[in-house]
């Protein structure tokens, strides 16, 4: 997933204009202008960091001539207490940036992490087996979020309703059934276009395989039953398993052989990695 540089500028922005409005009346009010600092962040907590560049670009949003310095490397993991980057020049500047481009480095970082762990718990079993994010991400973030799920070793699904098709279950009700869904999604698509279709048991997933999809969806299954879908595709399709993911199933999930598991927590409900500013001032 790369970073649509215009669409993030157009955001952020937004996003600069929702905090800080007609002005940081805090920092116009108690912080003189001269007033030049440097501003450390640092993590509160271990975990993998996202999102530096996209931090920087607040802040050189902010004030062109505040200088932004990583100090550890995107997508490295870091040790609670670490230095992250800092921030120097307009001590009212860096405030003005600060609390936006925080919001979204602990966001980004929570989801690398947590998508870091999915990768690793997998890698015991399988180095084949995909972690993939979901649509289920938080309004106007797709992107970052998604980005935030590469960095941290994970795989992006479709990016949106636009990218490949999916049938879901009201999708198979509104059509008549697995096999009319793919048929009619077959007829309407470009041929470089993937179909996926869901199935909840075994007897749709022969239904499927009859209707040859590129990739075939194993939905809330138990393993056992998702270790006879398996074996019954016999790698004729991708095999993806969905619902019911968590660190604590994902390994014996990825052991029964699917290609991937799509797992919509890593940005659905992912808890931000606590990170924070400190300001060392100093007069100019």
């Amino acid at each position: 997933m790369k970073i649509n540089e215009q669409l993030l500028e157009r955001q952020i922005e937004a996003w600069l204009q929702e905090d800080i409005g007609f002005g940081d009346v805090t920092s116009l009010s108690t912080v003189s202008e001269n007033l030049e600092g440097i501003g450390i962040l640092y993590a509160k907590q271990s975990g993998v960091i996202a999102g530096l560049t996209v931090a920087e670009r607040v802040f050189s949003f902010v004030d062109a001539e505040l200088v932004f310095s990583p100090k550890v490397a995107e997508g490295a993991f870091v040790e609670r207490g670490a230095v992250i980057a800092q921030v120097e020049g307009r001590v009212r500047s860096v405030l003005g940036g600060e609390r936006l481009a925080l919001n979204l480095l602990q966001r980004l970082s929570g989801i690398a992490t947590m998508t870091s762990r999915y990768v690793e718990k997998v890698r015991r079993v399988s180095e084949k087996v995909r972690i993939v994010d979901t649509r289920k991400t938080t309004p106007g973030l797709r992107m970052l979020e998604k980005y935030a799920v590469t960095i941290g070793g994970g795989h992006n699904h479709r990016l949106g309703l636009f990218d490949a098709v999916m049938i879901k279950d009201n999708h198979i009700k509104a059509a008549g059934g697995i096999h009319e869904a793919i048929s009619h999604a077959r007829a309407a698509i470009p041929h470089t276009m993937r179909v996926e279709v869901e199935v909840e048991t075994l007897a749709q997933l022969e239904e499927a395989i009859a209707a040859k999809p590129d990739i075939i969806m194993l939905d809330n299954m138990d393993t056992k039953t998702m270790t006879e879908a398996v074996r019954r595709v016999a790698g004729r399709m991708i095999v993806e398993a969905s619902g019911g993911v968590n660190l604590d199933t994902v390994e014996e999930i990825a052991a029964t052989g699917v290609d991937v598991i799509s797992v919509g927590s890593l940005t659905h409900s992912v808890t931000a990695l606590d990170i924070s500013l400190d300001l060392n001032e100093r007069k100019r």
